[in-house]
């Protein structure tokens, strides 16, 4: 693939990473694969090939899915992004064959593992952007996007709604990790940190520098 026009970002929640997708494709009429993009693939998947990605489409009670342990959802979290990057990277495959967008920039809120970038991409092209790991344990269902409200209803009709909250918290802590921020930090990216203080069209300039568009 050349992906000499395509922009990659990653990184941890609440740092900003779908935002400044949405915004750099609207300055540039370029092209947004938002969060979750690889879901317009979900229903056709084989759950023999894809089980993590088709847990969620296939499950039958939901509460099972905030019962797991954070051992349990750790694990699953993980293999999630593996068959993530397997999917994504068709579906950018299948968009750069497309005529009508061989002269607009893409924009990726990706899980493409570091590794992968490494290899496919550069300097130039792959964006991180940090937030404080508490900032996700802390604010999670803060958040007004339905799947996380959705959770929290399911926590709030278990027989037990505080102890399902502090599972659930427990399961953003260990995926939250301080490893798994070091890790990004590491990655030998480019890295735009949070500020609150600093608006979206800064971001977005700081993002462009670091793209060079």
């Amino acid at each position: 693939m050349d992906l000499s026009k395509v922009y990659f970002v990653i990184g941890t929640s609440y740092a900003g990473k779908s935002t400044i997708v949405k915004n750099l494709a609207a300055k540039h009429d370029g092209i947004a694969l938002e969060e979750n993009y690889h879901d317009v693939k979900l229903p056709e998947l084989d759950s023999n090939e894809f089980p993590n990605l088709t847990y969620t489409r296939d499950i039958v009670d939901w509460h099972d899915f905030i019962r797991r342990t954070p051992d349990e959802y750790y694990t699953w979290i993980v293999n999630v992004k593996k068959e993530c990057e397997i999917v994504e990277l068709q579906i950018l495959e299948e968009l750069l064959k497309k005529p009508e967008v061989q002269d607009k920039l893409i924009f990726v809120d990706t899980n493409i593992c570091i590794e992968t970038l490494h290899k496919l991409s550069d300097e130039k092209h792959v964006l991180v952007m940090l937030s404080d790991p508490q900032i996700s344990v802390n604010r999670f269902f803060e958040r007004p996007d339905k799947e996380k409200q959705f959770l929290y209803q399911l926590m709030l009709e278990e027989p037990d709604p505080q102890a399902a909250l502090d599972n659930y918290r427990k399961i953003l802590e260990k995926i939250c990790s301080k490893e798994s921020y070091d890790e990004l930090e590491n990655a030998g990216f480019p890295i735009i940190y949070r500020d609150e203080e600093r608006t979206e069209a800064e971001t977005v300039s700081l993002a462009e520098k670091i793209f060079g568009i």
